[in-house]
């Protein structure tokens, strides 16, 4: 693989010194670019994107090739995982994604077992030809939805606003749920590394539905499944150290827990402070964050004084590692300029807190 010319993203996650901030954004590649709904409407559907790897190669690469990020992240989706396992994954226009065959009773959950990645070889090749096309430009980050929230949308069969079918089995029958997060756990760990050495250089665990969850469940039916993950990730490849990333939405409360599972940094939703964060966890993680996505929407000077805000709240970089991201993935309704503004506005403006 060609060698990497910007590692500011990776330097800061291992809290290396870096010049100034690094950025990228969760679902950087999507419905905001017009870029992209185009190939989505050359692809014919989501999973036509998401399953041809030069499809997805491309849709990776167009906000790089709009903004000066600093890195890149695999398009794909979490929920590749469980359709792998045979649930038959579709996406509805207007509803988003839906398993046509959820997890709903015993004799299906027993059954449930780790995908063969063969199923998912179409991943693995979208992240090989993206690294051969980044040319080394910025580094690439695979990811995986973590077990517990994969066993979310498993049980429920598709988003929910209640929780109702997960938590009726969290708590009437938790051997079963066990089950289908250790399968998961399983499925997770070995799917991350084989991204890892099909070239993904970074790889973080997103726990979007974490935040759910009652404190000391969440330890017992979220974290200690993540943590499972980590334990057997291959955190060395190609000469370098490969950082993981551990994101649980509405889990800030939680930042000792999540901090102390392994990883090498934290990312945090919008509703977390920063300043209290990096007290809590004492440098010993990066953190990353935390920017709320509807700033963008209200013109360049309220995003440069956010972004200052938030680069402010973090303080000087010294010993510690900060990655500015959103706080949660980007509105597919965000005018493309105003990340151009975020992106001047970061790089700028956070150089003062790395000066020695």
């Amino acid at each position: 693989m060609p060698e990497l010319k910007n590692d500011t993203f990776l330097r800061a996650l291992l809290r290396q010194p870096v010049p100034c901030t690094p950025l990228w954004m969760m679902r950087q590649a999507g419905r905001y670019l017009p870029e992209y709904n185009q190939t989505r409407s050359q692809a014919g559907s989501f999973m036509g994107l998401a399953q041809n790897p030069e499809y997805a190669c491309e849709v990776t690469l167009q906000p790089l090739r709009r903004f000066d990020l600093d890195a890149a992240i695999l398009f794909s989706d979490i929920l590749t995982v469980p359709d792998a396992m045979g649930l038959g994954l579709q996406f509805v226009a207007g509803e988003g994604p839906r398993f046509e065959r959820p997890l709903r009773d015993e004799a299906a959950i027993q059954a449930l077992q780790a995908p063969d990645l063969e199923r998912l070889r179409y991943v693995f090749d979208a992240v090989s030809l993206i690294r051969r096309e980044l040319a080394g430009s910025v580094p690439l980050i695979g990811f995986s939805g973590s077990p517990w929230t994969l066993a979310c949308y498993m049980v429920e069969g598709a988003g929910s606003s209640d929780y109702r079918r997960i938590k009726t089995l969290l708590y009437s029958r938790p051997d079963l749920l066990h089950r289908i997060l250790s399968v998961n756990a399983q499925a997770v760990q070995a799917y991350l590394n084989a991204q890892i050495q099909a070239g993904a250089q970074a790889v973080m665990v997103f726990d979007s539905w974490g935040g759910v969850l009652a404190d000391g469940l969440f330890q017992q039916f979220s974290l200690a499944y993540t943590r499972q993950v980590l334990d057997g990730l291959i955190r060395e490849h190609e000469g370098r150290r490969v950082p993981v990333i551990v994101f649980t939405k509405g889990g800030g409360q939680w930042i000792e827990d999540i901090a102390a599972t392994g990883c090498d940094a934290v990312g945090l939703d919008w509703t977390a402070n920063l300043a209290a964060a990096r007290r809590r966890v004492g440098d010993r993680v990066a953190l990353q964050g935390n920017l709320d996505p509807m700033t963008l929407f209200g013109g360049e000077a309220a995003i440069r004084a956010e972004v200052r805000r938030v680069l402010a709240d973090f303080g000087p970089v010294g010993s510690g590692g900060h990655v500015f991201n959103l706080g949660h993935g980007i509105s597919q309704y965000t005018p493309p300029e105003a990340v151009s503004v975020l992106v001047d506005e970061v790089h700028a403006a956070s150089r003062a807190y790395h000066e020695s």
